[in-house]
């Protein structure tokens, strides 16, 4: 009865644990450009009503010579930037959100997607293949 016990208050204390990092995760970041540094937009990550997890462009940080996705397929084609949800249902997964996509407004192009936190920073991971092997990470800074 005791080992019960204890094995379930260690299955309740790592589910709370992991809860509490995606938590962290949600809210205000500041994009920033892996090749120059330079900080672009801030991005709003948030839960949806399904469950899922979404991120969109809440303000740009520098100019544009176009602020709609003019690159973007289907109905985000010509979306203002500003609003455009680029993080598309990621789920949780052992503190991490995953199995979602990525969108590049400067290309259109969507990759698979992997959010963690790591020293505080967000890190971003878009990549070709499911696993993660193909890709680049960007790492983001929490917005005040």
């Amino acid at each position: 009865m005791k080992r019960i016990t204890l094995l379930t208050a260690i299955c309740m204390a790592l589910t709370i644990g992991v809860n509490a990092q995606v938590n962290q995760m949600l809210g205000n970041w500041k994009t920033v450009d892996d090749k120059t540094g330079e900080v672009r937009s801030i991005v709003n990550i948030y839960r949806a009503a399904d469950g899922l997890y979404y991120g969109k462009i809440a303000k740009l940080l520098i100019e544009v010579p176009v602020t709609v996705c003019t690159p973007c397929q289907g109905e985000d084609h010509n979306k203002p930037l500003e609003g455009l949800v680029i993080i598309r249902g990621m789920k949780e997964e052992n503190g991490e959100l995953r199995g979602g996509k990525v969108l590049d407004p400067e290309s259109g192009k969507f990759y698979y997607g992997k959010i963690y936190l790591k020293d505080g920073k967000l890190v971003l991971r878009g990549s070709l293949d499911k696993r993660g092997l193909l890709g680049r990470n960007q790492t983001w800074l929490r917005a005040k």
